[in-house]
């Protein structure tokens, strides 16, 4: 391989950590902008999602010049699709977090609820998950991503517990359905960041094992 294809190769690399970078902070600034009550974080989220998707462009326009013109083998094949993947699942990330950060300045309008329900567990759940599914690409660790899959479930039923959280306070007081149905659409859009985050993680194992374990519950074949 001549040093131009490895320098445009290291660039993706190079490139998608960045973009994951980018992408963890502004999950974490938008769950912070909903727990701290803070417009200015929520503005910050919306103003920096442009980069992430300029970032998602530059990707795939890499992948498709170094495929189109290169003709690489099926290792650097396998890579290269699968950064594309993991940039699209970033940039989905990105979106669930302008969805907060927008619910965020909507419930900062109005009195606190009572219960912010799973929010915050949710939140440093989803962003561990995100950083270590990061962590699994770069390290080659496809234990961790294995690792990264299974605590799916605590999301899944930190949801379920704030959609019943949400639903018991709407009972109780009619009058803060539309702040309880905010608080709803941020979990849900944690628990939706987190299935991006499996999908990376399911990714990361296909790349290193070239095993696709999509759709298998969560774990490679036994042989």
């Amino acid at each position: 391989m001549s040093v131009y294809w490895e320098q445009h190769l290291s660039e993706i690399r190079e490139q998608l950590l960045m973009m994951s970078g980018l992408t963890e902070r502004n999950l974490g600034q938008a769950t912070r902008a909903f727990l701290d009550r803070d417009d200015n974080l929520a503005d910050l989220v919306e103003a920096e999602d442009s980069e992430i998707d300029e970032l998602e462009k530059r990707i795939d326009s890499k992948v498709i010049t170094y495929i189109s013109t290169h003709g690489p083998m099926a290792r650097d094949c396998r890579f290269l699709i699968t950064a594309s993947k993991i940039a699209s699942e970033l940039e989905r990330i990105a979106d669930q977090a302008t969805t907060i950060a927008r619910r965020a300045r909507d419930l900062n309008s109005v009195p606190a609820l009572k219960s912010l329900a799973s929010i915050p567990t949710m939140g440093e759940e989803v962003q561990s998950m995100l950083r270590q599914s990061i962590r699994a690409f770069v390290e080659r660790d496809t234990d961790l991503a294995l690792e990264v899959i299974g605590r799916d479930r605590l999301v899944d039923t930190e949801y379920k517990r704030a959609a019943r959280d949400v639903e018991s306070a709407i009972m109780e007081d009619p009058s803060t359905t539309a702040r309880e149905l905010h608080l709803l659409t941020v979990a849900k859009a944690l628990e939706r960041a987190g299935d991006h985050a499996v999908n990376i993680a399911e990714e990361v194992f296909y790349i290193f094992k070239g095993e696709d374990i999509r759709h298998t519950g969560g774990g490679p074949k036994a042989f």
